[in-house]
């Protein structure tokens, strides 16, 4: 009867152990959760700080109708009505091919100038499981000068008329409020117009955002030329963001012609001190050509 009784206890003391058994089982062989890493976006609010690339791309299958347009100059006084008279224009078209890839080409009323580009987001700025501080993006560009050569000493070759640049876009997002962006930049002429200068020139652009309030960011950039043509000046541009219903409308003032890497860096002749100071704007309507594969599977059912 006594070991009966001691089974009898054992078997109790074994179900109520059950339970602890159990919990511990749970808190030693549960798996951790790893943290979420978010991928920082909206460090600037479109594709263009004002001439030159920010880090931001088109979407994937996003067609972007691009229209940038300058005025002239203020110094031109009352007779051209301060520049209003006068008119720059690039046309463009941009293209998401992936989320990290976009391409675009462009047409230029300033040197009838045909332009096209190719930009990469090679790194992202990260946070959370995984934090990186930094974006990063390549962004090559070619350029074709057709307007006619008044030289009649020298025909060009069509090869002549070409120039190449290739960027390096590195950018932080400090939070909702401010953006920073440094691009170092090469270019390449494969003529130069005198056998002084070189046909590489390198520059650094700095530009920033700065939100004003939830849909209005005030914008800044400047581009420092290492290797200097004679007679132009360094490109600085500051303007506003307005978004309007998830578009974008830019204002700014530049005293930049060209909107082009190889004019607006290398050849801008507007002096800010001297009131060569263009009223310009960038304007884009997008279109959806190619739905996100998640989108396409989601209507399909």
């Amino acid at each position: 009867m006594r070991s009966l009784n001691k089974q009898k206890i054992m078997v109790m003391l074994a179900i109520a152990a059950l339970p602890f058994s159990s919990f511990a089982q749970i808190d030693l062989f549960a798996e951790k959760e790893e943290p979420i890493t978010d991928i920082v976006t909206a460090t600037f609010k479109t594709t263009r700080v004002v001439n030159g690339h920010s880090i931001e791309n088109v979407g994937a299958g996003i067609l972007d109708f691009r229209i940038l347009h300058r005025f002239g100059q203020f110094s031109d006084g009352a007779y051209n009505l301060f520049g209003l008279d006068q008119a720059s224009i690039r046309l463009g078209l941009d293209y998401g091919i992936t989320k990290n890839w976009m391409v675009g080409i462009g047409r230029s009323t300033f040197e009838k100038q045909y332009d096209a580009f190719t930009k990469l987001r090679l790194l992202s700025q990260t946070t959370g499981g995984r934090n990186f501080p930094i974006s990063v993006s390549y962004a090559g560009t070619m350029i074709y000068k057709s307007v006619k050569n008044t030289n009649t000493a020298y025909v060009p070759y069509e090869s002549d008329r070409l120039s190449f640049g290739h960027q390096l876009i590195i950018a932080r997002k400090f939070g909702d409020y401010f953006s920073l962006q440094l691009t170092p930049t090469y270019f390449h002429y494969n003529v130069v117009p005198t056998k002084d200068l070189p046909n590489d020139f390198k520059s650094l652009g700095i530009a920033s955002r700065i939100r004003l309030s939830k849909r209005l960011n005030l914008t800044g950039e400047y581009y420092y030329r290492f290797d200097k043509i004679p007679g132009y000046q360094n490109s600085l541009s500051v303007g506003f963001d307005i978004e309007t219903g998830g578009h974008v409308f830019q204002l700014h003032m530049t005293n930049s012609t060209g909107m082009t890497e190889r004019t607006f860096i290398n050849e801008t002749t507007g002096e800010w001190g001297k009131g060569n100071i263009r009223f310009g704007f960038n304007v884009s309507r997008v279109f959806t050509v190619r739905k996100p594969k998640e989108f396409r599977n989601k209507a399909a059912l």
